[in-house]
């Protein structure tokens, strides 16, 4: 047995992982709670959570990454409720704590690993030079401000629900900076307009949003239903973005010769993708499987691809450096100096910070919802107000508070509500975020991205445009799928 572990120290984890597996997370539904919500470690832990979101608000002041406040309140919210539980004299109870922050982790791992791979792609096809080469496009057209205004708003829309409101939100932003120049105003309201489309076209995808895909990965709304979301994602754009392009002047953009260079393999990674996101839908909606099967088995055919390019690359350009696989440079006279292609690049690119927000954020609101305080909520929302009430509520409340623990509260309080409801709140968590420039990660990514034009205020004069678009969205949505109400 030495012999055949020796040098392989990747079995030996391997047979650790099939050891772990005896525990599953749908032995946290037979797990026996307590109510924790007037005992001192429920109010204790409540104020950890504010204290650790109220740091993440304040990322941009005080330079301290999202993910550290609440990868350090999950672990002590975590420890104060295994703490009690251990305490109890009924054996029963000793291992809830275990059985509970399992299933959180279930559900964690499976948004990491779409995520990851889902960001290696995007990272791949930015790398190939696929979004530089559609905004030197852009740039090189000649269009109207007015145009570009609608165009970069148009694209944003269509772009998100593919490759995420974030990414989509942080290409357009470039374009409209390197056309828009010193004019400070068109780029300002032309940032507005893409946080804004971005947001709502992420609404009506499963792949278009965190809060998209943790409702579809939930089960709880199908990957064709969500496309019901459509017509009033266009309306949320589409009313605030013609009330502000009547306030842009229909002038020329300064002249730009920007070049980009699409590289081998750019149409092929794209390719994948799409065959990629077909496999994920594929192992949910005819195998039953999760997702992240589909999007892991897709970057599985990424990574051999990436071997071929890999492979051409060194015989086309001199390699000087080692590549992932320890193999040495090579030097060959009269070729380029390049690095080969390297896939595990992409990979170290992702947005770890990100995800390891998501690994807090899921652990403390899934520590809140054990102690008691989701149902409480649940309670206090959809019991008293009623779910078309709550689920507009949600949508304000994700412009201030990320949508994101919005979203998993009311994933894991799972009130019992029609399908016309969880999709009017999938939209209102999908775009309530636009109302601030700080409700959404598109939105607060901009504002870093165009410092100084695109800003918390500038974003607020325009706030009753985006209300109206938000509010019409909403009408649109349940006139059109009363049906399903």
């Amino acid at each position: 047995m030495k012999s055949i572990l020796q040098g392989r120290p990747w079995l030996l984890f391997s047979f650790a992982a099939l050891l772990a597996l005896p525990y599953p997370a749908m032995a946290a539904e037979n797990a026996k709670l307590l109510d924790l919500t007037t005992h001192w470690v429920g109010y204790v832990s409540i104020l950890l959570f504010v204290v650790a979101y109220a740091l993440v608000i304040l990322e941009e002041e005080i330079h301290m990454r999202k993910s550290k406040p609440v990868m350090v309140a999950a672990g002590v919210i975590w420890g104060l409720i295994a703490l009690i539980y251990a305490q109890q004299p009924d054996s029963e109870y000793h291992h809830t704590a275990g059985l509970m922050i399992r299933h959180n982790l279930e559900e964690y791992g499976e948004l990491l690993l779409f995520l990851l791979a889902a960001m290696t792609y995007i990272n791949t096809m930015g790398e190939r030079g696929v979004f530089n080469s559609l905004r030197a496009w852009l740039i090189n057209k000649g269009f109207s401000l007015r145009s570009i205004f609608w165009i970069t708003g148009l694209f944003a829309f269509f772009i998100s629900p593919v490759a995420d409101n974030l990414t989509t939100a942080l290409l357009m932003a470039t374009v409209v900076m390197a056309v828009g120049g010193t004019n400070v105003k068109f780029v300002s309201l032309a940032c507005i307009n893409i946080v804004v489309a971005a947001n709502a076209g992420g609404a009506f995808s499963p792949f278009g949003d965190i809060t998209t895909l943790m409702v579809w990965q939930k089960g709880v709304v199908e990957f064709q239903e969500f496309f019901k979301l459509f017509v009033p994602s266009v309306v949320n754009w589409f009313v605030p973005a013609l009330l502000m392009s009547v306030a842009i002047k229909n002038g020329q953009p300064q002249a730009n010769s920007d070049q980009a260079e699409l590289k081998e393999g750019a149409f092929v990674v794209v390719g994948l993708f799409l065959v990629t996101i077909a496999m994920a839908v594929s192992a949910h909606n005819f195998l039953h499987l999760p997702p992240v099967i589909g999007m892991m088995t897709g970057l599985g055919l990424l990574k051999l691809y990436g071997y071929t390019l890999k492979m051409r690359d060194r015989k086309t350009f001199i390699n000087t450096t080692s590549d992932e696989e320890g193999l040495p440079g090579v030097e060959v006279e009269g070729l380029d100096r390049r690095k080969p292609f390297n896939i595990f690049q992409q990979v170290e690119r992702a947005e770890w910070d990100t995800l390891m927000f998501f690994y807090g954020i899921i652990l403390c609101v899934g520590g809140l919802g054990t102690i008691g305080y989701l149902n409480l909520g649940s309670q206090l929302m959809y019991g008293d107000l009623g779910p078309t009430t709550a689920n507009i509520l949600v949508g304000i409340v994700s412009a201030i508070v990320d949508n994101i623990p919005v979203m998993f509260a009311v994933l894991s309080m799972n009130p019992d509500m029609s399908q016309g409801q969880w999709l009017l709140v999938t939209l209102t968590a999908g775009v309530g975020g636009s109302l601030l420039s700080i409700g959404s990660a598109a939105g607060v990514a901009v504002m870093g991205q165009a410092r100084g034009i695109y800003t918390f205020f500038s974003h607020i004069k325009w706030i009753w445009a985006i209300a109206l678009g938000y509010a019409a969205s909403i009408y649109v949505h349940l006139w059109l799928n009363s049906a399903m109400f």
